[in-house]
């Protein structure tokens, strides 16, 4: 298999295609995301679409394969907004242990997962997860790696946003209008959350009214651009690192 390869998603390949890659020490790069409210202007799947779209890109840079997305996540502070449909913490575990399983018994020992949806909730149980895997085949040599998308975009502050940008901001926003323009509806308006730093809130929707924390009027396709190849570019490495 090599970086030329037509199709990079892996349930679009056949079964002796699947078996020769993990033969191969092929790469797998497995995207999840969210359907959680992102504002006005911004759609349920804004996480989801961002990390499949580094996922494809760095698959074709790399000859890696990517694995069936995973839309759905645990999003404890928008779960009140209407189209928000997070999922309980033994859900994602066991869909991560699961599928992270099936892929280690289908041969392969390198994977990448890239989470469009940073919470911390989130990220903790697919690094559990992800963990346990790990050491639960030791022996075989499986070597799994954890991040968000947003660990990389995160660095470009400030250069293309404000200190403290994050949802549905600029960030997000200039994002999507480079990979999906057609499901940007304007900028939305800038705003903070205003969660209280310890008390554990019944309505969280409450201090974030607006589901935007930051600034979507400073967003442009361009930034949009430049931020995507960025993270292209440092998840290429992860892969090239996984590879050795």
């Amino acid at each position: 298999m090599t970086n030329q390869r037509k199709q990079v998603m892996f349930d679009e390949l056949s079964s002796d295609e699947i078996a020769e890659a993990a033969k191969a020490s092929t790469v797998v790069i497995f995207p999840f995301g969210s359907i959680e409210a992102h504002s006005t202007h911004l759609p349920l799947c804004t996480d989801s679409i961002q990390a499949e779209y580094i996922a494809v890109e760095v698959a074709k840079k790399t000859g890696s394969i990517v694995a069936p997305p995973v839309r759905f996540g645990i999003c404890n502070a928008t779960r009140n907004f209407p189209g928000t449909l997070t999922i309980q913490f033994n859900t994602l575990y066991a869909l991560v242990h699961d599928l992270l399983s099936e892929l280690v018994r289908s041969g392969f020992r390198r994977i990448l997962i890239i989470s469009g949806h940073a919470g911390n909730s989130h990220m903790v149980m697919l690094r559990l997860a992800s963990q346990d895997i790990v050491s639960a085949n030791e022996a075989k040599g499986v070597r799994v790696m954890v991040l968000s998308d947003f660990d990389f975009a995160d660095e470009l502050i400030p250069e293309y946003a404000a200190v403290g940008d994050g949802h549905a901001g600029t960030i997000e926003t200039s994002r999507v209008m480079a990979i999906r323009p057609d499901l940007v509806k304007g900028k939305g308006k800038a705003d903070v959350w205003r969660m209280p730093r310890f008390e554990v809130i019944a309505h969280p929707e409450l201090c974030i009214p607006s589901a935007v924390h930051g600034d979507p009027t400073a967003a442009t396709k361009e930034k949009g651009e430049k931020i995507n190849r960025y993270i292209i570019e440092k998840v290429a490495e992860l892969v090239e690192e996984l590879k050795r």
